[in-house]
């Protein structure tokens, strides 16, 4: 299926030498400020509390020299151009995605020829049919920093509602297509932290969440709560849409609305922060839009996922009385007794769709995936078979259809799309990613390990065969950790430039995701929160012991929650590790909360204004434990100036202190992607930038030539 294919770069060899010394180096000197709050009785320095200004002169001017030092930094490195010749040339090849049944005659899709910014929407009559251009993000803006941030089609086509957010901003857009013209209607959404919820069957209007607006020149910064769901009528200003749910009562709850595919039923999901519990409400919309909604689940301790209806019979993905998940169902108009209807098994149910009259449960089994077939009254069917250890996801399409697709991918396997007969349960490839790299070069295998407290944590090695276990290995070691969300193993072109320089990528599984269900999420988070850095700490112990690499070859990389989870491990560990490459992390647990969405994280990290929350999070909070005196390794930063969901000045200012902090001769950089955001809508071209300056980095200090 794959040609083989030399690389035209130059093949990077490991040195095993001692890497030589660095040399000392001259980072900006930003003012340290006399800030000092008081936490239940312990007294926070906050010397760079003025960063959290981004816009102001002072930060302005720091980020400019900061940037200065880090581009003159990769500019002498020599194999960089290499390395992005090298990533530029894999990139370039056709993604497309599986095909989506909007309506009768109506697919759509998503293609990239191989180096656009972003991929563009196609529309056809067939899954056969290779179609024509549809929407094209790319000519929003000419540097393609405008992206497709969510849409949502009328069940017969009719309307297209799509969200564009600029420079990775959360804050959404959204505007309504006429399908047939290709006419955009004056039916819009100013910007907002929002999102298109479900349109009405009869395509008069559509359900959406969002806030008041913030005050002008706030938009990146100012914390968001007091969600609310409105109704937009078409044809009609966004000043004239009603509000249909809300919840004064707490700020912090999560709305979002769904109607079941009959077009009966509205339904209500709310939720506190990031916590994977709701509440559900529901409205028979058959009885018209002004009466009430009736509750159905009124607490928060589980999670409730609406999966379909039978009449007024509703079937749900919950954790009640099952830490994997199983499926239930309930007559909200009869006895509103819960039945088991799939029940838990030993691996972790995720989620659940409906096709074909029947269930198609997704499931990890030691975090990859497994796929298994049901009826409607819980009898197993079939299980689908997958091509290996790896992760699928699909079986998207309504309950009437009986052909879906699924994609499939691991490490080194890039993204195969599957047609799927759901009344034979035959599997036919559909599409292949033409990747310019020989996978057969490359082996995956899944490992166990011991972390601190003895708990057994999966991690998958992806490698050369036949790389010698001798110590001498540059290795990535990735983990996240956190919010219930899974690490699984998936494709990505940027590691393949860092297997064929004989790179080893390994991502431990730890907890705080969803590997392990409920239980192993709460056992990383709150007050158990250091056990994801114990884990993570432990499988770079592993590596060490059984001969992948070496302290002086062993690199650790996360973003987001995963940059917490590097800078809180480096700074526990600095001994430990070559490299360390934290990526728009939250560094600042004092005051996470401060900012855009982070008041929301408070269930996964804890209060600051709860004592024993505050001096769980003070001991690990990368910002406030960057010791000066101490030795770090080399250690590159990485944030966006337009990042909205974790405020640029986490980075800002942990970088300020860990630089303040270093004693040995290692650099501490900052990268500051201009008109960049968390990750979503990158731009091909700075995405290669980016990944270019992360493995130059890795070369120059992990030993590699």
């Amino acid at each position: 299926m794959f040609r083989r294919f030399v690389p035209l770069v130059i093949v990077l060899s490991v040195v095993a030498s001692a890497i030589p010394a660095q040399v000392k180096y001259d980072y900006p000197k930003p003012r340290r400020a006399d800030v000092v709050d008081d936490f239940h009785g312990v007294k926070v320095a906050d010397p760079y509390r003025w960063m959290e200004d981004v816009d102001s002169p002072e930060t302005r001017a720091w980020i400019e020299a900061e940037n200065k030092l880090t581009a003159d930094y990769f500019s002498k490195i020599p194999q960089r151009e290499a390395i992005k010749k090298r990533l530029t040339e894999i990139w370039n090849y056709e993604k497309v995605s599986a095909p989506t049944k909007v309506a009768p005659g109506f697919y759509i899709y998503s293609k990239n020829d191989g180096l656009q910014n972003q991929s563009v929407l196609y529309r056809s009559n067939s899954v056969n049919d290779p179609g024509s251009v549809f929407f094209d993000p790319n000519k929003i803006r000419a540097d393609g920093t405008a992206a497709l941030n969510g849409w949502s089609f009328t069940d017969d086509g009719k309307y297209w509602a799509y969200g564009v957010s600029e420079a990775g901003s959360d804050r959404t857009t959204w505007n309504v297509m006429d399908t047939v013209t290709g006419r955009l209607l004056p039916d819009q959404l100013a910007p907002n932290r929002q999102g298109l919820n479900a349109w009405l069957k009869d395509d008069s209007g559509f359900y959406y969440s969002g806030y008041d607006p913030v005050k002008p020149g706030e938009e990146l910064k100012a914390a968001t709560q007091f969600q609310k769901i409105y109704f937009h009528k078409m044809g009609t200003p966004q000043s004239a849409d009603k509000v249909v749910y809300e919840r004064p009562d707490n700020g912090e709850y999560f709305s979002n609305a769904s109607i079941s595919e009959d077009g009966r039923w509205l339904i209500i999901n709310v939720g506190k922060g990031t916590e994977n519990m709701n509440m559900v409400y529901f409205k028979d919309l058959k009885d018209g839009s002004q009466t009430a909604f009736t509750p159905l689940i009124e607490n928060l301790e589980n999670n409730w996922g609406f999966i379909g209806n039978d009449g007024s019979t509703f079937y749900f993905l919950t954790d009640k009385d099952a830490p994997r998940s199983k499926v239930v169902k309930i007559n909200v108009l009869g006895d509103k007794k819960w039945v088991d209807v799939i029940p838990e098994s030993k691996d972790t149910l995720n989620n659940v769709n409906f096709l074909n009259d029947l269930f198609v449960l997704e499931y990890l089994q030691d975090a990859h995936t497994a796929v298994k077939i049901y009826k409607t009254y819980g009898k197993f069917v079939r299980d689908v078979v997958l091509p290996g250890i790896g992760t699928a996801g699909g079986f998207n399409g309504k309950r009437s259809d009986s052909e879906t697709f699924y994609s499939y991918s691991s490490y080194n396997a890039p993204p195969t799309i599957y047609r799927y007969d759901m009344k034979t349960g035959k599997s036919t490839l559909y599409r292949q990613a033409k990747v310019k790299f020989d996978p057969a070069q490359f082996e995956v295998k899944e490992v166990f390990y011991p972390s601190k407290d003895g708990t057994k944590v999966p991690m998958f090695i992806t490698m050369k065969k036949g790389t010698k276990l001798d110590g001498t290995n540059p290795t990535i070691l990735y983990g996240y950790g956190g919010f219930n969300i899974p690490s699984t193993p998936a494709f990505s072109v940027s590691r393949i430039a860092w297997l064929e320089m004989g790179g080893i990528y390994a991502v431990a599984c730890i907890r705080g995701g969803s590997e392990y269900g409920k239980d192993w999420w709460k056992g990383g988070s709150r007050l158990n929160k250091q056990n994801v850095f114990d884990d993570f700490a432990w499988a770079g112990k592993w590596l060490i012991a059984n001969k992948y690499t070496s302290t002086p070859k062993l690199a650790i990389q996360g973003g987001s929650n995963g940059g917490l989870l590097v800078g809180a491990t480096l700074n526990q560990h600095p001994d430990m590790f070559g490299a360390a490459i934290p990526q728009v992390g939250v560094m600042d647990m004092i005051r996470f909360d401060k900012f855009t969405i982070g008041w929301a994280w408070r269930s996964d990290y804890g209060d600051p204004t709860n004592e024993a929350d505050f001096k769980a999070m003070y001991a690990y909070s990368p910002y406030h434990n960057a010791k000066p005196g101490t030795k770090y390794p080399p250690t590159l930063v990485m944030t966006s100036d337009h990042d909205d969901r974790v405020f640029p000045a986490h980075s800002f200012k942990y970088a300020a202190a860990m630089q303040n902090a270093q004693a040995g001769d290692a650099p501490i950089l900052v990268r500051i992607q201009v008109r960049g955001g968390h990750g979503a809508g990158l731009p091909t071209a700075l995405a290669i930038e980016q990944q270019a300056d992360i493995y130059s980095f890795l070369v120059k200090n992990l030993g590699m030539k």
